[in-house]
């Protein structure tokens, strides 16, 4: 039987989501913990593989069980308690054999935050941006995005993408107040290191380093080497993932 988890985490401590040899993730302590409970191997799959320090607001996994959960509540209680104050288990709902967290995601949103003034509260999930960055100007730039299908200049280099093509619905920076901005981005998939490489080249643009124009190009030229850094991954947060069947 089949089952959709919803959870967050902070990402600071783990090396990703994904489970690799000699590193905490994750998806391995969840899975450390699920097979605690349910005194077998269980292996679960994500809505997709933040990178080390990435943090998820709302993540989806799913995972097979050789029999129905006889209580969801107590296990999800059971969860919270093995793995740790950087993850939280929100929901463990039954869903149909074919459901799958990662292919059959139709929408996902990511949230990447800023800040002007200095802050001892905001800097372990936030950038400290320059006070003289240019947000309507990123704004215009961004509006490039929903245009293109391509992000291969925006692409993880040496990645094992069987495409770059995604479609950006929506990629706006907002003011939050007190100096604080979100920069929100909307698509159907994305790539490795997708959304910092984007945030990257955006502020290259509200610097005053590159031009609109020179942003389009960077992207037309489809060459990872001509955008902009990679940014922190502690200010980027995985917010939502929308299925056409499940509501978390």
């Amino acid at each position: 039987m089949r089952y959709f988890m919803h959870l967050a985490y902070r990402g600071a401590k783990f090396h990703g989501w994904q489970s690799q040899p000699n590193a905490v993730s994750v998806q391995s302590t969840i899975e450390d913990a699920l097979a605690k409970i349910m005194r077998e191997p269980i292996k679960i799959v994500g809505a997709g593989r933040t990178d080390a320090g990435v943090n998820a607001h709302s993540m989806i996994a799913h995972f097979d069980v050789s029999s129905p959960i006889a209580n969801v509540d107590a296990m999800v209680r059971g969860l919270n308690s093995l793995v740790g104050r950087d993850i939280a288990i929100y929901s463990i709902k039954p869903v149909h054999d074919e459901a799958h967290a990662r292919f059959d995601a139709v929408l996902r949103t990511y949230h990447y935050y800023a800040h002007s003034a200095k802050s001892p509260f905001c800097y372990d999930l936030s950038w400290q941006a320059p006070a003289t960055l240019d947000y309507d100007k990123m704004n215009e730039a961004a509006k490039i995005l929903l245009e293109v299908d391509d992000f291969t200049s925006f692409a993880k280099l040496h990645a094992d993408n069987k495409t770059n093509i995604c479609k950006v619905t929506y990629a706006k920076w907002k003011p939050l107040g007190d100096g604080r901005w979100v920069f929100v981005i909307t698509a159907d998939r994305f790539l490795r290191n997708m959304v910092r490489a984007v945030v990257g080249t955006l502020v290259e643009v509200g610097r005053g380093k590159i031009t609109i124009d020179d942003f389009r190009r960077i992207i037309d030229e489809k060459d990872r080497c001509s955008a902009g850094t990679s940014m922190p991954g502690q200010a980027l947060f995985l917010w939502e993932v929308k299925y056409p069947y499940y509501q978390s």
